[in-house]
């Protein structure tokens, strides 16, 4: 294994495959010899080109950020020494990428999964039943229910989940809007063979109204309880829950072909290696699912920025492009309604695994959505609609986006990490390590080492093995470490007054 990787040939940086001390020789891949300055951790890069201050840096083959001072050959690149060269809002034109698009490269994938096709013609992996409470004033109402609705009707059916939410009351506008859309779409999930919707009664989210967000539903699947209305709203919910085991009951597992499934694509707690191991890689795998007709979704719009053109460049039509343009300068606009500096990005833990600036992060996290063309931009808390890749409107806080991913569709999450995470979201959460370290370290969390192609192991050998395991995976034949640990959350994205 090479002590080192350059992404591309333009690159002024390499990336360090282990940690370098100051004064240690390496050599070049046309045999230099070069001296490194600094202590250089792992994953962080060095510079093999005089780079002159105000002048880019290249990775990826991309700007990473301008050089702050005058650089010299061996010397650790980081934020020290490297800022981000993005400022304020851009003018973009589209200009799409020849060949595009790539979704119509259909290859003949025969692979099918053993699913549940839902009597509306959706298709889910699992056979659960979903507490959604319109209101957090009953999260511990719900919580019980669930776990005695679990002890009673363990076998019967996947499990019964519950999600806590602090919100749902004292919103005004768009911040109601956006909570009730969340939980509308997550009520028509198809892992939930069977819903209960409880509220409160007094709250601003009002069953009556939240109806109206879900839209028409089969009575039989989703079931409604006002807790103020009922003398034992335990004895009430758990009644209407023995009526949607019932009924999940009547759904098996038949053949469903992989064009059925929907990814959500997100990494958090990156490193230097992201972009390198486990993001290419999920990539190669949502190219092979769109490609097979299915649908991948990809998020956190803030890392985007510094890399939107190659997204915008992908849109399969003037149209999409529009749409790319109004998510990117609309989330924007966002930070500066708020006095928040636009580019204010990566996180602590993300400058300590090796990455400095936004551009740097958006290029490898972009990676996650492959090649295909994007097909449509959907706004936060909808539904994806389209096959092929789509972008959804979310931040990057890991909880939100998550929860954002499993409300538009997706089946199963891929969940890249360079420095680890315990939760898992409404759906199957794959975490996927950046590197071999963290992968032995944390075999509670993680669920697939990505790290084994700086290893020996190429990325036709990695993407067949994960693809075999997402098919295992949606067919019930195994599950994620999240779910063995009972780890289910959601968040819910939060930008309003609070009465």
């Amino acid at each position: 294994m090479s002590d080192w990787i350059r992404l591309s040939a333009n690159d002024q940086v390499i990336v360090a495959l282990r940690p370098f001390a100051a004064g240690e020789l390496l050599t070049l891949e046309d045999g230099e010899r070069l001296t490194v300055a600094d202590e250089v951790p792992r994953g962080h890069k060095i510079l093999t080109r005089p780079v002159a201050r105000g002048q880019d840096i290249l990775k990826f083959g991309y700007s990473i950020g301008k050089a702050t001072e005058d650089l010299k050959p061996g010397v650790w690149v980081h934020t020290h020494n490297l800022a981000t060269g993005l400022s304020g809002l851009l003018d973009y034109r589209y200009e799409p990428e020849p060949g595009l698009p790539f979704a119509a490269e259909k290859h003949q994938e025969t692979r099918t999964f053993q699913g549940y096709v839902r009597t509306d013609g959706e298709v889910g992996i699992r056979n659960e039943i979903w507490i959604i409470n319109t209101v957090g004033c009953i999260n511990k109402t719900c919580e019980i229910l669930a776990k005695r609705a679990s002890d009673i009707h363990s076998g019967r059916v996947d499990g019964v989940y519950h999600f806590a939410h602090p919100f749902g009351c004292s919103q005004l506008g768009d911040d109601l809007s956006h909570t009730q859309k969340l939980l509308a779409s997550l009520v028509r999930h198809p892992n939930a063979a069977g819903v209960l919707v409880v509220g409160l009664g007094c709250e601003n989210n009002q069953i009556e109204s939240f109806r109206q967000a879900i839209g028409d539903v089969d009575p039989r699947r989703v079931k409604f309880m006002k807790a103020q209305d009922e003398d034992d709203e335990l004895e009430a919910g758990l009644a209407l829950i023995e009526e949607l085991a019932a009924y999940a009951e009547t759904f098996e597992r038949v053949p469903v072909p992989v064009s059925k499934l929907k990814l959500g694509l997100k990494c958090g707690g990156s490193d230097g290696l992201s972009g390198i191991t486990a993001n290419p890689l999920v990539g190669a795998v949502s190219d092979r699912l769109i490609a097979s007709g299915g649908t991948a979704i990809l998020t956190e719009v803030p890392e985007m920025f510094g890399a939107e053109t190659i997204l915008m460049n992908r849109a399969d039509s003037e149209r999409v492009f529009g749409q790319i343009v109004d998510l990117i300068n609309g989330f924007k606009e966002y930070f500066i309604r708020h006095g928040q500096d636009i580019y204010e990005n990566p996180s602590p833990g993300n400058k300590a695994g090796g990455i400095t600036t936004l551009e740097e992060k958006s290029l490898g996290c972009t990676q996650k959505g492959g090649h295909a063309a994007v097909t449509d931009v959907v706004p936060y808390g909808g539904r994806v609609s389209r096959i092929g890749l789509n972008l959804l409107e979310a931040p990057g806080n890991d909880l939100v986006s998550v929860t954002a991913l499993a409300a538009g569709g997706a089946h199963i999450v891929l969940f890249t990490t360079g420095r680890g995470t315990p939760f898992g979201g409404p759906v199957p959460t794959v975490k996927i390590s950046t590197n071999s370290d963290l992968a032995a370290r944390k075999k509670n969390w993680i669920d697939f080492n990505a790290g084994r192609l700086l290893e020996g192991r190429t990325m036709q050998e990695l993407a067949d093995e994960l693809w075999d395991d997402l098919i295992a995976l949606a067919s019930g034949e195994t599950r994620t470490r999240s779910e063995t640990n009972g780890f289910r959350e959601i968040a819910i994205f939060k930008d309003g007054v609070i009465l």
